[in-house]
């Protein structure tokens, strides 16, 4: 399989997009771009994509990802995906929704742990109450309030 990267440059910092085959399987936020390596069409999509998400364009990301998790990982992320543009859940919405409110604790592990945020939106599951709590992309928290402002989700600290 042939392994591409790309980048788009954002208000949140530079998108960094790596795919494998058709497939993009890492989307990161950071403060450098990576190097262009040619060869999936999925990463001209992907930019594109993003470039009008941020634009406030479109309200979609549905290029082809693959997230490589456990199986209660992935339950998670099956779950984060099916939020939309502008929805949020808590940690505790998608512990019940998986059918482990218990696991609070461990569905927080797993959002920390999504390999293609942005797609799979973790910055949409929020703690008790609607609070805004960590994010592991770009500069964390700042990275989060800006995507769930541009999104309008409000944001309670």
């Amino acid at each position: 399989m042939i392994t591409s990267q790309a980048s788009v440059e954002t208000p949140i910092g530079f998108v960094n997009l790596v795919a494998v085959g058709d497939e993009v399987v890492s989307v990161t936020i950071s403060g450098f771009a990576v190097p262009e390596v040619d060869g999936s069409p999925v990463l001209e999509k992907a930019k594109a994509q993003l470039v009008a998400y941020f634009a406030g364009e479109s309200q979609t990301l549905d290029f082809a990802v693959s997230a490589d998790g456990t199986e209660f990982q992935r339950a998670v992320w099956a779950e984060i995906a099916k939020l939309g543009f502008g929805q949020s859940a808590t940690y505790a919405d998608i512990a019940a929704a998986i059918g482990r409110p218990k696991a609070v604790r461990a569905v927080g592990g797993a959002v920390g742990a999504n390999p293609v945020p942005l797609v799979i939106g973790c910055h949409r599951v929020l703690g008790a109450n609607g609070r805004i709590t960590g994010y592991s992309g770009g500069e964390g928290l700042p990275t989060k309030r800006w995507l769930l402002v541009h999104e309008g989700i409000p944001v309670v600290e």
